[in-house]
Parts: C-alpha cells; sequence; structure tokens
C-alpha cells in the first residue's frame, strides 16, 4: 500500500495514499482497534455531519465573509454534499469505542472534508481545523450530528415503516368485521370477542406508539451548535448558533432550532433517553402482537390454529414438513435489542461530568441501531407475514362454541355462583353449557339459546 505523509500537532503521521482523511483521523485507526468493520460510526452520523458542516460553512460565510471566503464556503459546501450523497462512503473507517465526546469523528469528517476539496483545488485551501471547523467544537458538533440523525432516521424510515404496518392492520380489520372467535385473559379462556376488534387492539397500538414517538422527538429539533468546547460559545461569532441551527433547517425541511442553553445542550442527553424510551415503547407492543400472532397460529394441530401465516421457509433441519412463525421471531429478538440499549443509554446518559457527556458515541450507535432495527422488522413483518395473515373461521367458530365463558352472559339471570356451577359442572363432566344448566335446572333450553348468543356479546 502506498503513503503519505500528513502531520498535526503532534508531528507526522503516514496515512493511506487513496485516502481523505488525515493525521488525526489515522491515530484513532491505529489507536481503537475495536469493532473494526464491524461497529464503525453509524453513516447515519457521517451523513448528519455533511449537513451541519454545509450549513457552519453557508453560516460562516454570512458572519464572517473575510475569513470564510467564497471560495472556501463553495469547496466546503461541494464537499459535504458528496458526503450526502455517499460518494465519500470508504472515507469514515472510525469505530464507535473512540473518544467519548466523538471527536475523532469529527476531525473525520473535518479531514476528508478539506482533503476532497484541496485534490479538487489543486492547491492547499482548506485547513480541517481552521477552516471546516471554523466556529465548532468537537464538543457541539457531535451532539448536534446525533440529535440531526436521530430525527432524521425516526422521520425518513421508522415511522413510514410503522405506517405500513398500521395500513395492513387495518385493511386485515376490515375483511374480518363480524368474525367471532373466543377472547383470552390470563392465557385462559375468556368471554368472546370479534377478530376485527382483536386487531384493533394491534392497530391502535401502534398508532399511538407513532404518534409518542413523533412527540418524543420534538425535544431533538433543538441543536448544540454554537456551544462550542463548554456551552460559552467561544471562537463562534455572535448569530452563529441561531444562523447556522437556521440552515440545518433549510438543509432538512425540518424545523431545528438552537438550544436554549448550550450547557445543558452539551453535558445532558435527556432528549435522546426520552426519544429512545418511546422507541422502547413500540418495541414493547411489537414483542406483544408479535407474541399474539404466533400464539394465534400455533399448530398446526396441536396449538390454537386460529389464523394462518404465511410459511416462508422450511422451520426444521430433521423435522420434514415442519414451518416456523419465523418473522414472529425476529421481531421479538429486535425488540428484546431494543430494549437492552434503552438500558444501555440511560446508563451513558447519567454520566455527564461537569461540562461534557463522554459517552455520545454509544448513545448515538444504541439509538440509531435501535431506529433501523425497528424499522427494518417492521417492514418485513408486515410484508411476510402480517399481509398473509388469514383467519381459520372453522376454528374460531369451534373454540367459540366450546368456551365455556360463554356462561358470563347468564350472569344477570342466574347469578354468578350459579353460572359459576354451571361452568365447573361442564368442564368437570366435558358437556356443553347448554347440557349442564338443564342437568342443574336453572334454565330451559329455549331460555339458554335466547341469552347465551356470542354475536351478541361483543
Amino acid at each position: 500500500m502506498d503513503y503519505r505523509l500528513e502531520h498535526d500537532s503532534m508531528g507526522e503521521v503516514r496515512v493511506p495514499a487513496d485516502r481523505y482523511w488525515g493525521a488525526q483521523t489515522q491515530r484513532s485507526v491505529e489507536h481503537f482497534p475495536i469493532g473494526v468493520g464491524i461497529e464503525t460510526m453509524p453513516k447515519e452520523i457521517i451523513h448528519a455531519f455533511g449537513i451541519l458542516k454545509k450549513a457552519a460553512a453557508l453560516a460562516n460565510r454570512e458572519l464572517v465573509p473575510e475569513a470564510m471566503t467564497q471560495e472556501k464556503c463553495e469547496a466546503i459546501v461541494r464537499a459535504a454534499e458528496e458526503i450526502l450523497r455517499g460518494e465519500l462512503a470508504g472515507h469514515f473507517p472510525l469505530v464507535v469505542w473512540q473518544t467519548g465526546s466523538g471527536t475523532q469523528s469529527n476531525m473525520n469528517v473535518n479531514e476528508v472534508i478539506a482533503g476532497r476539496a484541496n485534490e479538487t483545488a489543486g492547491k492547499t485551501l482548506l485547513h480541517p481545523n481552521d477552516d471546516v471547523n471554523r466556529s465548532q467544537s468537537s464538543n457541539d458538533t457531535f451532539p448536534t450530528a446525533m440529535h440531526v440523525a436521530a430525527v432524521l432516521s425516526v422521520k425518513e424510515q421508522l415511522l413510514p415503516a410503522v405506517q405500513g404496518l398500521i395500513d395492513t392492520l387495518k385493511k386485515l380489520e376490515e375483511e374480518n368485521k363480524g368474525l367471532i372467535k373466543s377472547g383470552r385473559t390470563h392465557l385462559q379462556d375468556a368471554v368472546p370477542i370479534a377478530f376485527s376488534q382483536e386487531i384493533s387492539g394491534w392497530r391502535s397500538s401502534l398508532e399511538k406508539d407513532a404518534e409518542l414517538i413523533g412527540k418524543a422527538v420534538t425535544p431533538l429539533l433543538s441543536l448544540a451548535l454554537g456551544g462550542t468546547a463548554v456551552g460559552t460559545g467561544l471562537n463562534a461569532p455572535e448569530g452563529f448558533a441561531e444562523k447556522a441551527a437556521e440552515k440545518v433547517a433549510e438543509i432538512t425541511g425540518y424545523d431545528f432550532v438552537t438550544a436554549e442553553n448550550k450547557f445543558h445542550a452539551l453535558t445532558s442527553k435527556d432528549e435522546m433517553v426520552f426519544a429512545h424510551g418511546a422507541l422502547k415503547a413500540l418495541a414493547a407492543d411489537l414483542m406483544k402482537i408479535a407474541g399474539d400472532v404466533r400464539w394465534l397460529a400455533s399448530g398446526p394441530r396441536n396449538g390454537l390454529r386460529e389464523i394462518m401465516i404465511p410459511e416462508n421457509e422450511p422451520g426444521s433441519s430433521i423435522m420434514p414438513g415442519k414451518v416456523n412463525p419465523t418473522q414472529c421471531e425476529q421481531v421479538t429478538m429486535v425488540a428484546v435489542q431494543v430494549m437492552g440499549n434503552d438500558t444501555a443509554i440511560g446508563i451513558a446518559a447519567s454520566q455527564g461530568h461537569f461540562e461534557l457527556n463522554v459517552f455520545m458515541p454509544v448513545i448515538a450507535y444504541n439509538f440509531l441501531q435501535s431506529a433501523r432495527l425497528l424499522s427494518e422488522s417492521a417492514r418485513a413483518f408486515d410484508r411476510f407475514c402480517a399481509q398473509g395473515i388469514r383467519a381459520n373461521t372453522e376454528k374460531m367458530k369451534e373454540d367459540v362454541e366450546r368456551s365455556l365463558m360463554l356462561v358470563t352472559a347468564l350472569n344477570p339471570h342466574i347469578g354468578y355462583e350459579k353460572a359459576a356451577e354451571v361452568a365447573k359442572l361442564a368442564f368437570r363432566e366435558d358437556i356443553s353449557l347448554k347440557e349442564a344448566c338443564l342437568r342443574l335446572e336453572l334454565l330451559t333450553a329455549e331460555e339458554f339459546e335466547e341469552i347465551v348468543r356470542p354475536e351478541n356479546m361483543v
């Protein structure tokens, strides 16, 4: 491999000749060989850095034109836009497990923008610190990138995926109106319910989750940019925080604003904790829905067998013909991972010592992993399971007719205790509720049939 010599304030470093990064990035490559190629800084963070570097250059151009010349500003913007288009993806090698402020990833972006712009200009036009990082610090850029990445991932990936699943459940709900089945509580038989009502519970849960997530990302629209090193805004021109946030809003189309208190913005990660809590709520509901589907589809002969789900792949390497509810299983595993991520984020956010939290890369990594996994999981579950759910109407009818909890309809007519006596006799003797009622001489056959009508119990 060919190398070139780059230098920083600590001296010279050999850097691969075909990479745009510089000495500080290379030092991180060499000093943090942890999760290389597996746990690299999320691409969403790099994308967000591209947005904020473009925004900062444009803000500096308006506020300090003598330092941020038109030529320099245009060069930064061009390189940042290449990052946004994914054209420089191979130039961001750093891992999550680095400095807790994300300084090295901030410098990675600064060096790549400078390197790419200088190559294009055919001269040394930009310095990574003096020009690309002008009016900024890693301490305010990384939390800004984290917020921008979180908002974009939720708004543009997660919420559309959830809405797709909601739409599928709406169709399924409509298709199954009027179909009566046995309800269940405590994994025991309960009074009847319409299958459409059961589906409406799933659908409504996801709608509520989407609403909560939408509200929870609102605080993430506040950006730390402009606080620089410790929140005082040292070395940033007056008005930079507001102008830079305005530019981020223009670039993204979302209502980003400057954080009211930069000391809070640098040291507290409460907005990330709050927003991820809403993601955890979604994970909990997806876990419940997938669990219900898995139970209802259990069988094919010795389970509940009330619904059929798509048969996507063989389920066993030894049992021929076995098919498993694998989409339900991927959803529940993703939910577990998201719940674990929530714990990691909460602990990391509690470590904001003095003027800076130094657990930001792991917070960003876990948040963005949760958003991505939930998005992809919901889409896969929708496409490969939910859209193919079909009711086993005969089995549902059979279960309703055999359900002892139909006895609940008798309460107003013979009282709770006598109704319980009917249910216990029917179960003990393996006879119908009607027969038990007749044996106990509590009602006539005609009276029983008039009272116990499942379709009137939903």
